[in-house]
């Protein structure tokens, strides 16, 4: 436990010391994905806005959904979308990300950890960008910002703690087992329905909704929710917070552990 710690610590000030070799990988990153496409960044854009506008379009001008706590069907699934929109993005990158950074791992003094937190780094620009948008639908629907906005901040250091144990532990892998990007997509694709993203939580039977509340996710799409829509703090859930640092923790650690044991093999295996 406490070499754990010692681990800990030292990665952190490994990650401030390189801190400029981060940032600049991670925007170079951004430019990679979409060099040589016409658009080039605006692709980033274009998937969640075109989801939104369809859902927008099905279920509040085709179907007339009514409200959902008190608030436009799209302003309640907007939050809940992006951040899960994020949360899979990374997912997905980070795990073919040895494969593509496979030219940084053969230098010596290069700390090839903090290779997920590129790709991390690189969505959250696009995620910052889209919490501007929620403020501006808010605004669109005469909702004004609040006080309670401000734990996004808190909530945006939860999905980035989670992702960080799962980045690490799929891109390890995934030098091993080809197939985990396929692996991640296909529990993407279920994840998004075992998370409050279309549903809300109050219409689901109190045993099944027992059982989703296990998810990390559901309490980071919740928390985005109630941060612009329901007017709740974090810290009223206390017993919801504490089982998801518990969790997200336990995470960390293991995916840490399984990327230092595997890193010694993962040139050979490239």
């Amino acid at each position: 436990m406490v070499d754990t710690i010692k681990d800990f610590i030292r990665f952190l000030i490994d990650i401030f010391r390189d801190r400029t070799i981060l940032w600049g990988l991670a925007k170079n990153d951004v430019r990679a994905k979409f060099a040589s496409s016409l658009l080039g960044i605006v692709w980033a854009f274009v998937q969640p806005l075109v989801t939104i506008l369809v859902f927008w379009f099905v279920f509040q001008a085709g179907f007339k959904n009514p409200p959902v706590d008190d608030a436009p069907f799209i302003v309640w699934f907007v939050p809940a979308y992006l951040v899960w929109a994020f949360f899979s993005e990374v997912l997905s990158t980070t795990a073919g990300c040895m494969r593509e950074y496979s030219y940084l791992l053969k230098k010596v003094d290069f700390r090839v950890s903090i290779i997920p937190l590129v790709k991390i780094i690189s969505s959250a620009y696009v995620h910052i960008a889209f919490i501007v948008l929620i403020f501006l639908i808010n605004l669109f629907y005469g909702i004004f910002p609040s006080v309670y906005n401000l734990q996004v901040i808190y909530y945006f250091i939860c999905t980035i703690y989670l992702l960080t144990g799962l980045g690490w532990f799929l891109s390890a892998i995934a030098v091993f087992i080809k197939d985990t990007v396929n692996l991640v997509n296909v529990f993407i694709q279920i994840g998004f329905w075992m998370t409050p993203i279309f549903w809300a939580p109050e219409t689901m039977d109190p045993l099944v909704l027992s059982v989703l509340k296990l998810n990390p996710m559901f309490y980071i799409c919740q928390g985005y929710r109630e941060t612009f829509v329901t007017k709740v703090w974090f810290w009223e859930h206390y017993w919801q917070s504490l089982y998801f640092w518990i969790c997200a923790t336990l995470l960390f650690a293991f995916g840490a552990v399984v990327f230092k044991k595997l890193r010694p093999h993962f040139v050979d295996m490239l």
